[in-house]
């Protein structure tokens, strides 16, 4: 396949205004018996890890069963090294990570060669600290051992602008421990940290089981919520987290962060129409496994920024659309 993938804009600029078809661009051959796709997820235990094992187990038996792979890995960063070298077919990251992959920015030193799929759910930015303790804001935390999420992760590179633009740095930075969710609970719980920095579904369960052990405080990140918006774009979006999750008494606002399935462009075009099948089909399921209350709905699915569409991608949102 030698022709660029289709943008979203294009996409709904010729199926919402009813334009003349779209020629596909080429792909690698639709023929032959399908393969297997290696699909890099996340952590065993984490959000991503759960939704890559629920899309494979419903791919197996949802026609025309794609042979997916769901492989344990770091997360978004490692996800997205893993896509560009070739060693994974499919991959879930966060949508500010494959922005910067695609455009070669640290932490990438090239950039990357990835299509999206959809936008299948967002991360919710979890910043807790135990109730009783002196963290009020986010400006409490400065010089305070905070768990900012596994190096190679999506929440790594979040909690590194959210502190940025916090302005906790320099003589006001935090001190950093890069732990994984299981890893950053752990720490709470024994008093090593101060405060995590986690981006998930709500509820993400190991923070509910936490918040029955250790009362919780969830910080706003409204101000941030705005100041990542300005400095990086629409990637980031408020949100809030609702009353009743976590014990919580009113809501909290928070940031958002779209997740992206995404694919090598080498992905033949039928392979990846047959897993957004999937996607849409047993989307219920999948979800469930991450978020509580999010649908998947194709105009939401294209919304994937800067991330060209692979051309299977593109094919399926035009049968959705007509």
């Amino acid at each position: 396949m030698t022709g660029r993938p289709v943008s979203r804009r294009g996409l709904l600029r010729a199926a919402l205004v009813g334009g003349p078809a779209l020629g596909l661009p080429g792909c690698a051959s639709d023929d032959g018996p399908r393969r297997r796709l290696t699909l890099a997820t996340g952590a065993p235990g984490g959000p991503y890890h759960a939704f890559g094992q629920a899309l494979a187990e419903q791919a197996a038996r949802t026609a025309p069963h794609p042979r997916i792979a769901p492989i344990a890995t770091a997360a978004s960063v490692d996800n997205l090294r893993r896509l560009a070298a070739g060693s994974a077919d499919l991959a879930i990251a966060m949508a500010d990570a494959a922005e910067q992959a695609l455009h070669g920015n640290a932490p990438f030193t090239a950039p990357a060669d990835v299509t999206a799929l959809a936008r299948v759910y967002v991360n919710y930015t979890h910043l807790l600290v135990p109730a009783e303790g002196p963290v009020r804001s986010v400006a409490d935390l400065a010089g305070r051992q905070v768990a900012t999420g596994a190096t190679g992760s999506g929440a790594q590179v979040l909690a590194g602008r959210l502190l940025r633009v916090a302005g906790l740095t320099g003589g006001r930075a935090v001190r950093e421990q890069r732990l994984g969710l299981a890893e950053s609970v752990a720490a709470l719980r024994r008093g090593t940290v101060d405060a995590v920095v986690w981006a998930g579904g709500v509820p993400t369960p190991a923070l509910s089981a936490l918040a029955g052990e250790l009362p919780l405080r969830f910080l706003s990140l409204a101000a941030e919520a705005e100041a990542l918006r300005e400095a990086y774009g629409p990637v980031y979006t408020a949100v809030t987290l609702p009353a009743g999750v976590y014990g919580l008494t009113r809501p909290v606002t928070t940031i958002g962060v779209g997740n992206y399935l995404l694919a090598r462009p080498q992905v033949p075009e039928r392979e990846a129409r047959d897993v957004l099948r999937v996607v849409f089909d047993r989307w219920r399921v999948l979800l469930r496994e991450v978020t509580a209350g999010a649908r998947l709905e194709p105009r939401f699915a294209v919304a994937t920024g800067d991330l060209p569409l692979h051309p299977g991608a593109v094919a399926y949102y035009r049968s959705v659309y007509g």
